[in-house]
């Protein structure tokens, strides 16, 4: 039984340290090569960093408005239609956070009650238990390659679906036709749904397919999404979602008592980068493809089973192979053994 943390409310009960900070301090500590952490070990593109350092040095570094500055907001909106056809209007439909970690976290605060249910996909980001205990929300999960089982999952409780694609982190990218299954069921449940799209440009196989352009979605869909993926700048912690306006006017109440505002200088920059042009997007994918390869044909000559991600930066590994049925233990023995940390998902 899990030790109970002294002074933390019940409803955080088990929700200590997260896996990803438990295995980034044994990398610091050990000295291993940490693989196990979702950001790159190169830097954004130039004209993005340049951008940030022209803010700070023009003196924009006090607080942005509450909704985020115009500029950056229109690049959202104009990319959205660009690579999705989705029309939102920055002034109502667009709200900047810090991070996709916050922009869920508030739209979860603000659409569930107490005893509503979240219905979600496993191995679950650590962060989303945490949201939904936050909001006193139920977690209810399925196995991410059993769509189908999502619909006997819904209960009179269920309020939302929380799907994230591409999968975090078994790189799973959703079909069209499972999408519309799941697009249905949220029509015939009226559920509201949140979706996690931050390696929306990080597909290899396939194509990625916003839940909100499915029938019935738009009007009941928080997009969420984030430059730390896609311009490799994963501390500035620059999010966003994107929904209608009534929906959106709920989670910016609750996102404005969170962080409020933030990264006064990096929001311009990020405006910057989501106007490159598609031979930046295209570079970064097929760049993240062949390292993928790379590791993953690694793996696989080393004897090991790897399920291939058609996208983000994780490639997964069956242990049950090599004679492991503890993927915790593994990671935790891996630094001493071979220098590398790994992050166990199950």
């Amino acid at each position: 039984m899990a030790r109970r943390a002294p002074y933390l409310s019940s409803r955080l009960q088990g929700l200590g340290t997260s896996i990803f900070a438990e295995m980034s301090a044994l990398a610091e500590r050990t000295g291993a090569i940490n693989l196990g952490q979702g950001f790159p070990d190169t830097d954004g593109p130039a004209e993005v960093l340049e951008a940030a350092i022209a803010a700070i040095r023009s003196g924009q570094n006090q607080y942005p408005p509450g909704l985020g500055i115009l500029p950056l907001r229109e690049a959202i909106a104009a990319h959205q239609q660009r690579f999705w056809g989705l029309t939102y209007d920055p002034a109502t439909e667009i709200l900047v956070t810090a991070g996709a970690t916050e922009a869920i976290a508030a739209s979860i605060l603000a659409l569930c009650d107490t005893g509503d249910e979240v219905l979600t996909f496993e191995p679950t980001f650590d962060s989303y238990p945490a949201a939904a205990a936050l909001a006193g929300a139920r977690l209810r999960v399925v196995p991410v390659d059993d769509v189908a089982a999502a619909a006997a999952a819904v209960t009179p409780r269920t309020r939302l679906l929380l799907l994230n694609s591409p999968h975090n982190p078994t790189g799973k990218v959703f079909s069209r036709d499972e999408l519309a299954a799941l697009a249905e069921l949220c029509v015939e449940h009226d559920l509201l749904a949140v979706t996690d799209e931050v390696y929306e440009h990080l597909v290899y196989d396939g194509a990625h397919l916003p839940l909100a352009t499915f029938p019935g979605m738009r009007e009941r869909t928080v997009t969420v999404s984030s430059a730390g993926k896609t311009f490799s700048v994963t501390g500035w912690k620059i999010g966003w979602a994107c929904a209608p306006a009534p929906l959106l006017e709920a989670v910016r109440t609750a996102k404005q008592h969170l962080t409020y505002v933030n990264g006064a200088p990096f929001q311009p920059a990020v405006a910057v980068g989501l106007a490159l042009g598609d031979d930046y997007f295209d570079g970064l994918r097929d760049s993240l493809r062949a390292k993928r390869d790379l590791l993953c044909n690694g793996l696989e000559a080393a004897g090991l089973t790897v399920l291939r991600p058609a996208a983000t930066y994780f490639a997964t590994v069956d242990l049950r192979p090599l004679g492991e049925d503890d993927g915790l233990a593994f990671c935790r023995a891996l630094p001493e053994r071979c220098g590398v940390v790994a992050i166990p998902s199950g």
